[in-house]
């Protein structure tokens, strides 16, 4: 009983550092990559639909990313989901081929960008703080109905706490690396 409670929570808390993980690719940091596409959404036909779904995407350069749709007739709408994402940049067609150029990125905008992923960690660390809880909730139902001992729940608890901080490190790692990531010129 208390090892299931235990692994279940170690499973949500890597789960939320997982997430964490998928949301600082998507920020920008100076240097195209396909990850930056991952949450952009193109209306297609009616239908939202994932560019990533839709169209190959490479970065040959640095600075440049080049979208290839499957469907031609679908450039304009993609360019225009490209436009109106959070991304910041102008995209550009031939008619083949969408060219997205990322522009070095200012002084001012890597500190937002700083700001940006601080606050995706904080709410990351929020997820695996309330695993915790939700565990220790658990732990302490299990003591209430005599199927464990309070010294079981006890020591239960000091696990979960050390899950708990193991896994809000692994954040601070992670943001500390894109923070790096961003501020490189």
């Amino acid at each position: 009983m208390v090892q299931d409670v235990l692994s279940q929570s170690e499973e949500k808390m890597k789960k939320a550092v997982a997430a964490i993980k998928s949301e600082f690719a998507g920020v920008r940091t100076g240097r195209a990559s396909a990850f930056l596409f991952d949450r952009i959404n193109v209306d297609y036909y009616g239908t939202k639909t994932l560019l990533k779904q839709m169209a190959s995407i490479s970065t040959p350069e640095a600075q440049l990313a080049i979208i290839q749709p499957w469907d031609k007739s679908a450039i304009g709408a993609i360019e225009k989901a490209i436009m109106m994402s959070d991304l910041g940049v102008n995209p550009s067609n031939d008619g083949n081929v969408v060219r997205v150029p990322f522009p070095p990125l200012s002084e001012e905008r890597r500190k937002d960008f700083v700001k940006l992923v601080k606050k995706m960690a904080e709410e990351g660390k929020v997820g695996v703080r309330n695993v915790r809880h939700e565990a220790r909730d658990d732990l302490k139902d299990l003591e209430d109905e005599k199927m464990i001992s309070e010294d079981d729940r006890k020591r239960a608890e000091k696990k979960v706490d050390e899950l708990t901080e193991k896994y809000v490190k692994e954040i601070d790692a992670l943001l500390h690396h894109k923070e790096k990531e961003i501020m490189e010129v």
